[in-house]
């Protein structure tokens, strides 16, 4: 019954190690720029447009808890990785559906609820991966600048984070059951979540439109206030996690009546 579940598991390690790899440099370059950045802060906050501000979340970014929270985070986070997630999902019924592979798979003793379940679950490659690969290189970068975090918030705002990668995963898991054409599904998965991104901190700027940014994944994980502020939000996470399991059920309703 978990065959598929480690075929899966498989196939998503090799672009894991990759995607968790490129990300970590681009952490350390973060860190390599932080001391130039530390001393400008207040400079670099002033001459910062205030919808930047808004749309990385950037406060006391001359503590390394603020850098991370406005500069890291935002980028690699919530827009890389969020991206990540949906493009991944968008590929994992659509793949299949076109190469013709899931004609096969379904011809055995399997149900679509079980093979839709199973590859959702292989997430759990890249979350453990990055998780640890992120807070790994965060916590050596911190160290070797004679910085440190404190641990409770670091471990916070991983978990916290979690359900927001799941929640843009499930964007691609809904478009990978209704749209046939992979390229199609990954595409605009990657720019939705992007769009929502955007959406999110250009809204803040206008009171009339700030709702508008209630409507958006991003705006219920906010790292900087994990780390500056130690707030945590569990019930911002609690709404992540139930829109995930919304699309996710919307995807295996799909997935169950349409066919193949």
């Amino acid at each position: 019954m978990t065959a598929i579940l480690r075929n899966e598991s498989g196939k998503l390690l090799r672009g894991t190690l990759t995607l968790t790899g490129l990300l970590v440099v681009l952490t350390a370059f973060f860190f390599v720029v932080f001391p130039s950045i530390q001393e400008e802060a207040e400079l670099f906050e002033e001459v910062y447009p205030e919808y930047m501000l808004e749309l990385l979340g950037i406060e006391e970014l001359h503590t390394i808890e603020g850098f991370v929270g406005g500069y890291i985070f935002p980028f690699v986070w919530i827009l890389l990785a969020g991206i990540y997630f949906a493009y991944i999902s968008a590929g994992m019924i659509s793949r299949d559906v076109r190469t013709r592979r899931l004609d096969l798979t379904l011809a055995g003793p399997v149900s679509r609820e079980s093979v839709l379940l199973q590859k959702v679950a292989a997430l759990w490659v890249p979350l453990v991966a990055l998780n640890l690969g992120l807070a790994t290189v965060l916590f050596v970068g911190a160290t070797l600048l004679g910085e440190s975090f404190d641990l409770v918030s670091l471990a916070m705002v991983h978990l916290l984070g979690t359900p927001y990668l799941l929640a843009c995963a499930g964007i691609g898991i809904v478009l990978s059951v209704v749209v046939d054409r992979v390229e199609t599904a990954q595409a605009v998965s990657l720019v939705l979540v992007f769009v929502l991104w955007l959406v999110d901190g250009l809204s803040s700027m206008s009171p009339d439109f700030e709702w508008v940014g209630d409507l958006t994944l991003s705006r219920y994980y906010d790292p900087s206030a994990i780390l500056v502020h130690e707030e945590y939000a569990f019930v911002d996470a609690g709404l992540l996690l139930a829109v995930f399991l919304v699309l996710l059920g919307v995807a295996v309703l799909v997935f169950t009546r349409r066919d193949i």
